[in-house]
């Protein structure tokens, strides 16, 4: 299968930046409280659910705080809801970054989204501006020291799951899937006892782009900083070749 070794660094860059567990676990909190809502707090019939529970267990989020967050959601109707609102933009050189968040507040998302986008030298485009440079897959990223499955067996479940790729880099085995079918191929590699250090469904840039001038690599920073110091922002996808 052919390999794609620099899917990883995406999401390797926000674990950097995301530093304090805090925003990570702030991040989750509210993906579970969307979960719920969609559709409601028992994983076993609800897909969405099991996904961020699994992606929450992966960030060592405690369990009893997982639990608190899905009965919050579940018991509490006059809980916050929060809204999906994706931004897509420019920054130095033409790179594109995509923006996902959950706001209970759309004016301050888009005044704070706009505001770190203008601070780093970049602009916030129409939708569909820059989407069509990326691809939407699952993403599963399974740590080789943590494995005990070797690379051949671990392609061959993951392939009869459904998956649609797999790749081993130097640190990591990468596991790609078609959105539709991440769900049950996370499951099928959770059943099989694999660990994981990341699952969820994510944005693969196809093509990227290069910094070189030294201070568009600091306004690219500084976007990437101030969306990541947003608690409103759930993800950052972009195409910059770190």
């Amino acid at each position: 299968m052919s390999g794609h070794s620099k899917f990883a660094n995406i999401k390797h860059k926000k674990e950097r930046n995301d530093a304090a567990k805090g925003k990570i676990f702030t991040v989750i909190g509210r993906e579970i409280a969307v979960a719920v809502k969609e559709g409601g707090p028992d994983p076993a019939n609800n897909s969405k659910l099991r996904d961020v529970i699994a992606k929450a267990k992966a960030n060592n989020m405690p369990n009893d705080t997982i639990d608190r967050g899905i009965k919050k959601a579940a018991g509490d109707a006059n809980s916050v809801n929060y809204e999906v609102l994706t931004y897509e933009g420019y920054g130095p050189n033409g790179v594109a970054i995509i923006v996902d968040t959950l706001t209970d507040n759309k004016n301050r998302t888009a005044a704070n989204v706009r505001s770190a986008f203008t601070k780093g030298g970049g602009n916030v485009g129409t939708p569909g501006s820059v989407s069509y440079m990326f691809d939407k897959k699952g993403q599963i990223l399974i740590d080789k020291e943590e494995c005990e499955t070797d690379a051949d067996e671990l392609m061959m479940l993951a392939l009869d799951a459904g998956a649609e790729d797999f790749a081993e880099e130097e640190d990591c085995f990468e596991v790609y899937t078609a959105p539709d079918d991440f769900s049950a191929v996370r499951e099928a590699l959770e059943k099989q006892g694999i660990p994981m250090m990341e699952a969820e469904v994510t944005m693969i840039p196809q093509t990227w782009v290069q910094l070189t001038d030294e201070d568009a690599v600091k306004k690219m920073n500084k976007i990437l900083d101030l969306l990541d110091e947003d608690d409103d922002v759930q993800a950052v996808y972009h195409n910059w070749d770190e």
